[in-house]
């Protein structure tokens, strides 16, 4: 983000590792003068990283997600880490709730009807699913789990969930499995964050629970869904639709998926827009400002 680079650049020494071609040179011609690290939803700081540099004190992360830095590696060698979460909620669960409209209502599919001149040529466009009323199931009832719950109520919607554990606060309904959870769902939203439990928690039994009228929608991360059982069930019709803003190899989403009209697919855009990411990236700035000058971070992990 280039309001971000320009922040860092005149606060701090700036290393602009993205530019390097040479990782690992880049790495070692630096490792003595680096401090910290500005991580992101792309690259963090995993464990080569994090041992290539002995003088590492701060991971502050642009992003709410924790799965591209090795927690316990900083841990064990006493480095703060920093995200960024709360501010991006609304962004995200509007997004979701985006997604859900979109893949239903098939809105990218009938804009590309009226683009193409079909509805003069063909007729009026076939009819699509209403979302008012429908069974929703959230996968991860945490910040971002209760802002779409919030809004799908506003939907009329009957809204379950599924978590580690049962949130005896919470008005909605719980199941203590992601399966019984997808099969009392016509609409599953999944908004956990990614770990080794988390690993593929969207798979083949739960998309067959779907079924071939329910819809899938993730704005996690894309490893949360075993995205090789999800193409086959959109291809074979044995899952109603899917709308996606994350995948497990960006940036390359499955091609087979770009021609089907019951599929949204997004690049990863959850939190981008201008608002958020100025304040995003302001968190990410206060929090390195915070570390140096020995007060307490804003958004600590570690």
């Amino acid at each position: 983000m280039p309001y971000l680079e320009q922040e860092l650049d005149k606060r701090f020494n700036l290393f602009r590792f993205w530019e390097s071609t040479d990782k690992n040179q880049f790495l070692k011609d630096h490792s003595h003068l680096i401090r910290a690290i500005v991580g992101s939803t792309s690259i963090g700081a995993d464990a080569e990283m994090i041992d290539a540099l002995p003088n590492l004190e701060i991971v502050s992360s642009f992003s709410v997600g924790l799965d591209k830095i090795d927690l316990c590696k900083c841990r064990d060698r006493g480095i703060r880490v920093t995200n960024t979460p709360n501010v991006l909620t609304d962004d995200v669960a509007d997004l979701a709730i985006g997604l859900i409209l979109a893949t239903l209502r098939k809105i990218c599919a009938s804009d590309l009807y009226v683009r193409r001149g079909l509805w003069k040529e063909s007729g009026d466009f076939k009819l699509t699913a209403k979302f008012t009323g429908k069974s929703v199931g959230i996968v991860g009832l945490g910040r971002i789990g209760s802002a779409i719950a919030k809004r799908a109520e506003a939907f009329s919607c009957h809204i379950s969930y599924y978590s580690r554990i049962e949130k005896l606060n919470s008005k909605y309904r719980y199941y203590p499995s992601i399966t019984i959870l997808a099969a009392n769902s016509e609409v599953l939203v999944v908004a956990c964050p990614l770990t080794e439990e988390t690993y593929h928690i969207i798979n083949r039994e739960v998309i067959e629970t779907l079924g071939p009228k329910g819809v899938l929608v993730n704005i996690g991360r894309g490893p949360l869904v075993d995205e090789h059982e999800l193409v086959s069930a959109l291809l074979e019709g044995r899952l109603g639709g899917a709308g996606l803003d994350v995948f497990e190899h960006e940036p390359e989403p499955p091609e087979q998926l770009f021609g089907l009209d019951n599929v949204v697919l997004l690049p990863h855009v959850g939190s981008s827009t201008w608002e958020t990411c100025k304040e995003m990236a302001d968190l990410v700035i206060e929090n390195l400002e915070a570390h140096i000058l020995n007060k307490p971070l804003l958004t600590p992990v570690l």
